[in-house]
């Protein structure tokens, strides 16, 4: 302490303070509410957004029930949540899109009921039931009543080809 003048002794300056931080468990829910407001209005994040808000929603709840956890060990604890559930949200997504067609018989002939237009949309009978159809060879007429072959699906459109006639037939 210094003496200032005639005898006062000043005091040293309080130690400033820096303004509370909110608690974590506050920080974790509102970054989950942002999170899953932007997947709930459409935002176009492949599905990260929906991991990371529910990952963040976790760790509300461990910040919550173990508040001694460090947030350095929490920012670490939310990538390896974000990072595992992503990689397993793509793998569950690429093996949902690329379901074989279920086999049956004669499940690779369809027989088109609506004539295909310019763009090789049109429609088939297959399996007892219609689908939207793509023509993988625009280029050829598909009147209805033509048989065609299944070559694969995109969600609930088929995709078609003429069938080719063979000598075995």
């Amino acid at each position: 302490m210094a003496n200032g003048p005639v005898g006062f002794v000043v005091p040293p300056p309080p130690p400033r303070r820096s303004p509370p931080m909110p608690a974590p468990p506050i920080l974790w829910l509102a970054l989950a509410g942002v999170l899953l407001l932007l997947e709930l209005v459409g935002a176009d994040g492949d599905g990260l957004l929906l991991i990371g808000g529910v990952a963040a929603l976790l760790l509300t709840l461990v910040a919550i029930l173990a508040p001694v956890v460090p947030p350095l060990a929490q920012l670490l604890l939310y990538a390896v949540l974000v990072g595992t559930g992503y990689g397993w949200m793509r793998r569950w997504s690429a093996r949902r899109q690329a379901r074989a067609i279920p086999p049956g018989a004669r499940a690779e002939l369809a027989e088109v009921t609506t004539a295909f237009d310019a763009n090789g949309e049109g429609r088939v009978r297959w399996q007892g039931q219609s689908w939207a159809a793509l023509n993988l060879a625009p280029g050829q007429a598909l009147p209805p009543g033509t048989q065609v072959t299944v070559m694969g699906r995109e969600g609930t459109r088929l995709q078609v080809l003429p069938r080719q006639e063979t000598l075995l037939d």
